[in-house]
């Protein structure tokens, strides 16, 4: 079971980075907040490394990226190695990113879903296990990836 989530925004996920939080702590959910505190511009690599690092250095399992696409959140994160994230606008995506890929961000676009999707396919994302079996392979593949 997930206990602790690192979750960062831009201002473009600013807000939905609040009503996220809300929501995973309801589920009994620790919540890392990594950042923005405002609605004021920012740099959105900056929180995806915050959130990548709470990851990579064990203090969270999963990470929750909001910026308005998603797209910017999750390039920035997949720049890190160990990390897999995922750009995803939909349920089923957000379930088979973790269940084929082991992703362990899931990156949301505020712009292009609406928070009551959003926090379905959190919940799908968080509550889906990683299969395993012929998709262990492909997983070991993607690691291999980042020592190049």
């Amino acid at each position: 079971m997930v206990k602790k989530i690192a979750v960062g925004c831009d201002h473009g996920g600013f807000i939905y980075k609040g009503v996220i939080a809300n929501h995973l702590q309801s589920k009994g959910i620790e919540v890392i907040d990594c950042g923005c505190d405002s609605l004021d511009s920012v740099d959105y690599p900056v929180y995806a490394d915050k959130v990548c690092k709470k990851i990579t250095e064990g203090e969270a399992q999963l990470g929750i990226l909001i910026c308005g696409t998603g797209i910017g959140m999750s390039i920035a994160a997949n720049k890190h190695k160990g990390i897999r994230a995922a750009a995803c606008e939909n349920t089923f995506s957000a379930r088979m990113t973790r269940a084929h890929n082991d992703a362990n961000i899931l990156c949301l676009g505020a712009r292009v879903i609406g928070t009551g999707l959003a926090l379905d396919m959190i919940d799908l994302f968080i509550d889906t296990p990683f299969m395993g079996e012929r998709h262990t392979a492909r997983v070991n593949m993607l690691n291999e990836l980042d020592k190049k």
